[in-house]
């Protein structure tokens, strides 16, 4: 496809608060994992740019960590900061909600939106859950008074339902623009980042209750030898307690871990992948600045 041939072109701020659907929609909408998913609140903590083009319009799509009272933590005012960031000078902001749900934290989320220039979607997320479908209208018409959205379109990012109609609206709202990314690709991030979260969503998926928010990723090497990539990768956590947690009785749990996020990571990256993980305490690291820069946390990604 020719530059000439696409005419709209633009960045789309996916928001709303933790674990309301964000990074599962990005996925659907792709149509390939990008961003890690989990049931546990704030999985995504960077900021991850899924890039679709279809026919004449590319769609920078930006998946932000929800936005979330930060707790006095580092760690949690870096991600504000990136969701923050990531609402400066886009195109488009879809704002994510639960059917029949108004919390305080989407009241938060919204006052973070007060004076945005570009039009806001509001998208009622997991409405393939309501068993009476005629109880939307009134949550519909409550959340209408809230904000001038340019539209509201109930959704189910995990079914796919609807996207098509909010796909259909982000398309009419992009501006008329040049492609600013190859056709074929599909994120900005490198397979570094994705290994190194691949590794992550695991262990929330894993230990999501044992071990919450106190372990970051450090990939330490990746090369690519004759179709295989080799990958050794450092998983941090703030105490021994937690080293035992992840390694598990006989090392099992790693091993599992490892497993796991080997086949996800043949899957995308469409070649063998050794990898080889350890794990190290680091303690702190959560609420140390200088840490956090060094792992990749900057509203400046």
């Amino acid at each position: 496809m020719s530059d000439q041939a696409v005419s709209r072109c633009g960045f789309v701020a996916l928001v709303g608060r933790p674990n309301v659907g964000k990074s599962t929609l990005l996925n659907h909408l792709l149509g390939q994992k990008i961003s890690i998913t989990s049931r546990k609140p704030q999985t995504t903590r960077h900021r991850i740019m899924g890039i679709k083009t279809v026919d004449e319009v590319q769609a920078i799509y930006v998946d932000t960590p929800g936005i979330h009272a930060d707790g006095g933590k580092a760690l949690n005012r870096a991600m504000n900061r990136t969701a923050d960031a990531s609402l400066r000078d886009v195109d488009v902001v879809v704002f994510l909600i639960e059917k029949l749900r108004w919390t305080a934290e989407d009241e938060l989320v919204l006052r973070h939106l007060q004076g945005q220039r570009a039009p806001v979607i509001l998208a009622i997320n997991k409405v393939d859950q309501l068993a009476e479908k005629e109880a939307l209208l009134p949550f519909i018409q409550q959340v209408a008074a809230y904000y001038p959205f340019s539209d509201i379109i109930p959704i189910s990012a995990l079914q796919g339902a609807n996207l098509a109609a909010l796909e259909g609206r982000i398309r009419q709202l992009l501006p008329l623009a040049p492609p600013l990314f190859p056709e074929d690709q599909v994120t900005d991030r490198s397979l570094r980042f994705i290994a190194a979260e691949l590794v992550r969503e695991k262990i929330m998926r894993q230990l999501g209750q044992e071990l919450p928010y106190a372990v970051a990723i450090e990939i330490e090497n990746f090369t690519e030898e004759r179709g295989v990539c080799h990958i050794d990768a450092l998983i941090l956590v703030e105490r021994a307690g937690q080293k035992a947690i992840v390694i598990g009785r006989g090392g099992e749990r790693l091993k599992k871990i490892g497993a796991e996020a080997r086949a996800d990571m043949e899957r995308l990256f469409d070649a063998r992948v050794m990898l080889r993980l350890w794990v190290k305490v680091r303690s702190g690291w959560a609420d140390d600045e200088r840490a956090l820069r060094s792992l990749g946390y900057s509203d400046k990604e």
